[in-house]
C-alpha cells in the first residue's frame, strides 16, 4: 500500500490499472511561485516542492509516499493550465501540427528506498481541425489541464506519432514505478 499524494483521477487509473494499492491524500502545494531555467528544471522543482510539503504532513513511515508533477511543451514555452478559454485556444494552437513533449517528474519514498524519476513522451501532432478545436474549447474539457488537453481525450485522433511511454503522458511513469514495487 502507498500513498499518492495527488489529486489526479488519471493517476489513480494508473495504479490501480497496475494492480497497486493505495490511498489518495495530498496537501496543496503552490507552483505559481516557481521560477524554472527550463521545462525539466520546472517540474522538479515542483515535484520536490508537493514532496516536501506532504512529506511533512504525512512521512513515509505508514505508507511510502508518491508525489508527481506533469509539463506540458511546445514551441520552446511551458503549456500551463489555461485560465481563458482564449488562452487555452492560443495553447492548443501551439501545439497543432507540431512536437509537444510530456515531462513527469516522480518522487518515491518508502523506508527502503527514494526514487527520483524524470521521463518525457514526446507526441508529434496533425494539423488540430480548427472547428474540433472550438467545440471542445466551448465544451469546457480543456479547464484544469496542463496544455489544455489529455492526449487520450481530444489529441488523440491528432497523434501521428509517439515516442515514449503513455503513462509519462498521462502524469506518472507507472513503468519505471512497476520495477520497483
Amino acid at each position: 500500500m502507498i500513498r499518492l499524494a495527488s489529486s489526479s483521477p488519471t493517476r489513480a487509473r494508473l495504479l490501480k490499472s497496475s494492480g497497486i494499492e493505495f490511498i489518495q491524500e495530498s496537501v496543496d502545494f503552490d507552483e505559481d511561485s516557481i521560477v524554472a531555467s527550463s521545462p525539466k528544471n520546472f517540474v522538479y522543482i515542483a515535484t520536490l516542492g508537493k514532496f516536501e510539503a506532504n512529506i511533512k504532513a504525512f512521512g513515509y513511515n505508514d505508507y511510502p509516499l508518491l508525489v508527481a508533477d506533469t509539463v506540458v511543451t511546445a514551441g520552446g514555452k511551458i503549456l500551463r493550465k489555461a485560465k481563458t478559454l482564449e488562452e487555452a485556444r492560443e495553447i492548443l494552437l501551439t501545439q497543432s501540427q507540431s512536437i509537444t513533449s510530456i515531462i513527469t517528474c516522480m518522487i518515491f519514498q518508502s523506508k527502503e528506498m527514494k526514487i527520483i524519476d524524470i521521463s518525457k513522451t514526446d507526441y508529434i501532432f496533425d494539423a488540430f481541425d480548427l472547428d474540433d478545436v472550438e467545440r471542445y474549447l466551448h465544451g469546457g474539457d480543456w479547464r484544469g489541464k496542463a496544455g489544455a488537453c489529455m492526449v487520450e481525450g481530444f489529441c488523440k485522433r491528432y497523434i501521428k506519432s509517439v515516442r515514449g511511454y503513455e503513462s509519462t503522458a498521462m502524469g506518472l511513469n507507472i513503468e519505471i514505478l512497476k520495477r520497483f514495487l
